[in-house]
C-alpha cells in the first residue's frame, strides 16, 4: 500500500468512529462535538494513533472552509416565520453581548492571569462566541424543548455571532502585531463589513435562487454542485468587496431557505449532511492538532477562566442586552447557560499562533481547555438546568413523514407540515366545512401514531399534523382559517 492508500483508510475509520460516537452521544448526555475532539486527540502525536500533526495553516484553512458551508447550513434550517419576532432580541446578542463577554474576560485574564490589555481582550474575542447547535442535539436526545421564544432565541443567536467574534479577534491580531493600528479606526471598519455582509447576504441570497430557478440544468445532481459553488461565491465576493463573508454566507442560507426554490428539500439534506461532514472533519483536524501534554499544563488557570466565563462573563453580556427587552431573569438564565463554546474559538485561536503573536501557545491551550470544559459542563447538564428554571417544555418526537415532494419551475408551491392546535376553531370540524381557499390541497394527516387519506367528510381533531400542498399566499389564508 501507499501512503496515500494508508491516508485514505486512516481517514474513512476516523469518519467511522466519529459517526458511531454521535449516535452515543445522545446515551452519555454529552454533545457529538466533544467526542470528535477526543477522537481527534487520540488519533494525534500523543494518543493511540500517533498521527503527527501540527501544521496550524491547514488547520486554520478547513476551519474557515468549515464554518463556510455550517454557517450556511445553519441559515437555510432557520425559519424566517420564528425568529423574526425575537430579531431584536438576536441581533443585540450577537453583538453587544458577544463585545461584553469579550470585555468581562479581558479584564479578568489582565487581573487574574496577568495578561496585558491587548492579549486579555484577544482571549475574551476568541472565546466570546456560543455553538448552540450541540445543545439542542443533547435536549432532543433527552426529550426536552424550550418554552416559547426562547428556542428560536438561541438559534438565531448561535447562527449569528460568529462573525463579531471573528472581526473581533482578527482586529486585535491586526492591532497586537502592528501598533500603528488605530483602535479608533475598527469602528468605521466593523459597521462597513457588516453593513456589506448584510447587503451582500440578502442578494446573493435572492440570485441564488434566480440561478438555481432558471438554469433548468439537465441532470438533477448537478444542483448540489451549483449550490457549492454559489456558496463560495458569496463569501468570495463579499470578502473581496471587504464585507463580512461569514455573515453573508448565512444570510443568503437564510434568504433560499425561505424563498421557494427548486429541490429545496434535497438541497437543504444535502447541506445538512455537508455541514455534519465538515463538522467532524474540522473538529477532528483540531483535535490532531492539539498536544494534550500542553493543554493539561493549563488546567488551573483554565478551570478558573471557564468558570469565569461560564458563571460570570457569558450572563452578563446576556442580562446587559437583554434588559431593555424586559425579558424574564429565568430566560436570560437559561440564554447564558447555552452559551456552549465550539470549534469556532479554537480555529479563532490559530490566528494568533499564525500571526506570531506573544503568548499563542498558552492562548491556544488555554481556549482549548476552556472549550472542553464548557462542552462538558454545559452540554450536560442543559436539560437540567432548563428543567430547574422552569423553562423546559415536552419535545414532541418529530413525525417522520411518508411523503417527498419536490418543487419544481412547474408547481411554485410546497409541502408544508401543520400541527393543529388544540384551540383551532377547525378541531371537531369536518374537511368539508372549513373552505380552504382554491390552490390548498390537503393531502394527508398524520393522527396519533398513523397517518390518514383525507375526504371531505373527515373530522379534523387537536393534535393532527396536516400535510398541505400550497404556496405561501394560499398557506396564509390556511393558517387564518386553522
Amino acid at each position: 500500500m501507499t501512503f496515500f492508500d494508508y491516508l485514505l483508510l486512516g481517514a474513512a475509520i476516523l469518519l467511522l468512529l466519529s459517526i458511531i460516537s454521535s449516535k452515543a452521544s445522545g446515551r452519555l448526555g454529552v454533545p457529538a462535538l466533544l467526542l470528535f475532539l477526543v477522537i481527534g486527540m487520540l488519533a494525534g502525536s500523543e494518543g493511540l494513533g500517533g498521527i503527527d500533526f501540527d501544521n496550524a495553516y491547514v488547520a486554520q484553512s478547513l476551519g474557515v472552509v468549515a464554518l463556510i458551508f455550517i454557517l450556511f447550513s445553519g441559515g437555510l434550517d432557520t425559519n424566517w416565520a420564528s425568529v423574526r419576532h425575537v430579531l431584536p432580541h438576536g441581533l443585540v446578542l450577537s453583538t453587544l453581548g458577544v463585545l461584553f463577554t469579550a470585555l468581562a474576560v479581558g479584564a479578568f485574564a489582565v487581573g487574574v492571569l496577568g495578561f496585558s490589555w491587548g492579549e486579555g481582550l484577544l482571549l475574551g474575542a476568541i472565546v466570546s462566541s456560543t455553538d448552540a447547535a450541540a445543545v439542542f442535539a443533547v435536549m432532543r436526545s433527552r426529550g426536552v424543548g424550550l418554552k416559547g421564544s426562547l428556542k428560536p432565541l438561541i438559534e438565531l443567536e448561535s447562527g449569528s455571532n460568529d462573525p463579531m467574534a471573528i472581526f473581533l479577534t482578527t482586529s486585535l491580531v491586526g492591532l497586537l502585531t502592528d501598533p500603528a493600528t488605530s483602535i479608533w479606526g475598527l469602528v468605521p471598519t466593523f459597521f462597513i463589513q457588516m453593513l456589506l455582509g448584510i447587503g451582500a447576504g440578502y442578494l446573493f441570497g435572492h440570485g441564488m435562487v434566480y440561478v438555481i430557478n432558471k438554469l433548468n440544468l439537465e441532470y438533477d445532481g448537478l444542483y448540489p454542485v451549483l449550490s457549492i459553488a454559489l456558496v463560495l461565491l458569496v463569501y468570495g465576493g463579499t470578502t473581496l468587496m471587504s464585507g463580512n463573508g461569514f455573515l453573508a454566507v448565512y444570510l443568503a442560507g437564510l434568504v433560499m431557505g425561505n424563498t421557494n426554490v427548486i429541490h429545496r428539500r434535497s438541497l437543504m439534506r444535502f447541506h445538512d449532511g455537508l455541514a455534519w461532514l465538515m463538522q467532524i472533519v474540522m473538529f477532528l483536524t483540531l483535535g490532531l492538532l492539539v498536544f494534550p501534554s500542553q493543554v493539561f499544563r493549563v488546567a488551573g488557570i483554565g478551570l478558573l477562566t471557564a468558570a469565569f466565563l461560564i458563571l460570570v462573563a457569558r450572563p452578563i453580556g446576556v442580562y446587559l442586552s437583554l434588559l431593555p427587552f424586559r425579558v424574564d431573569l429565568p430566560k436570560m438564565t437559561m440564554v447564558g447557560w447555552v452559551g456552549l463554546r465550539g470549534a469556532v474559538p479554537i480555529i479563532l485561536a490559530t490566528f494568533p499562533l499564525l500571526a506570531g503573536v506573544e503568548q499563542a501557545n498558552t492562548i491556544f491551550n488555554l481556549v482549548f481547555f476552556i472549550v472542553l470544559t464548557s462542552v462538558l459542563i454545559q452540554g450536560s447538564s442543559i436539560s437540567l438546568v432548563a428543567r430547574w428554571l422552569g423553562v423546559a417544555a415536552p419535545l414532541r418526537p418529530r413525525r417522520r413523514s411518508p411523503l417527498e415532494f419536490e418543487s419544481t419551475n412547474g408547481i411554485q408551491g410546497d409541502l408544508v407540515e401543520i400541527e393543529l392546535p388544540l384551540v383551532s376553531p377547525a378541531a371537531g370540524r369536518r374537511l368539508v366545512e372549513l373552505g380552504l381557499p382554491k390552490g390548498a390541497l390537503l393531502v394527508l394527516i398524520g393522527r396519533d401514531d398513523g397517518f390518514l387519506v383525507p375526504s371531505g367528510n373527515t373530522q379534523l381533531k387537536a393534535g393532527d399534523t396536516l400535510y398541505l400542498l400550497a404556496d405561501k399566499e394560499v398557506l396564509r389564508q390556511v393558517r387564518e382559517i386553522i
